[in-house]
């Protein structure tokens, strides 16, 4: 059962159904109530997110669960690029709303988040036009640095602040993920390096990458697909895992959470 992802897969489209909802949701909010920086983010990853559960792709060996145009590697990724800097500038956004004594070192660890964000969809983009392996690994240190300083600027925010007009709830969601995340994404760091390392590539990058074969990335990205419901192309359970809490439902749920939090302050 677990050696092939065939029903698993087709059970990720009832994500596409969630996030279509939730979307739907944002646009019978009571206008006037919204903040534009919260619920626009909002709007973008629960329409990538149904996306990605309808046409589900690794990007690692192009696999592809549908053989179809839609499941381009290449579309599906720009679409994930708005969808990443969204969502994590409207935890940013969060951080700042909640720092109500307007500490600096507070925002300044809120637009670390939004900048690492950037440099890892940069990072995720030089590993799928170059197949290096290495540039995963770089991109999954990023996100480390993200929630880490998502997890302490909310661990100083529900230590300081007496009143968060209802966002203790969003303080401590923060904090509860980085406490389970932040250990996983050790060991998974470590795991893609390991990878990396037995493909025979060292943690510097190569140099000599030309615009030739940036080219023929891009190609290969829009146009080759491995159409497969093999678990271990999937990634396993971790892939399975994460395609699941990613598109379908704890990211979705949460940031379906901060809209309704903050549309009813």
């Amino acid at each position: 059962m677990f050696n092939d992802f065939k029903i698993f897969l087709w059970l990720l489209k009832l994500g596409a159904l969630i996030n279509l909802s939730f979307l739907a949701n944002t646009y019978a909010l009571p206008s006037g109530t919204t903040d534009a920086q919260i619920v626009i983010p909002a709007q973008i990853l629960f329409g990538v997110s149904a996306y990605r559960c309808l046409f589900p792709v690794r990007y690692k060996d192009n696999v592809v669960f549908h053989s179809s145009p839609f499941s381009s590697i290449f579309l599906t990724r720009l679409l994930a690029t708005f969808a990443e800097v969204a969502f994590i500038y409207q935890f940013s956004h969060v951080i700042r709303l909640l720092n109500v004594d307007h500490v600096g070192w507070v925002n300044a660890l809120s637009w670390v988040m939004v900048l690492q964000v950037v440099i890892s969809q940069g990072f995720v983009w030089w590993a799928i036009l170059t197949r290096r392996l290495v540039f995963y690994y770089y991109e999954e240190l990023g996100w480390a640095i993200i929630f880490a300083a998502n997890t302490i600027a909310s661990a100083y925010l529900y230590a300081t602040v007496d009143t968060l007009a209802g966002g203790e709830i969003l303080i401590q969601l923060n904090l509860l993920f980085g406490l389970v995340y932040l250990p996983w994404q050790f060991i998974h760091v470590r795991a893609l390096r390991s990878d990396a390392r037995t493909g025979a590539e060292t943690a510097e990058p190569r140099t000599g990458v030309t615009w030739k074969l940036l080219a023929k990335g891009v190609g290969r990205s829009i146009h080759v697909r491995n159409r497969t419901s093999d678990a271990e192309a999937w990634g396993g359970l971790v892939g399975l895992t994460w395609m699941a809490s990613y598109w379908a439902t704890l990211i979705p749920l949460w940031v379906k959470h901060v809209v309704g939090v903050f549309s009813a302050r």
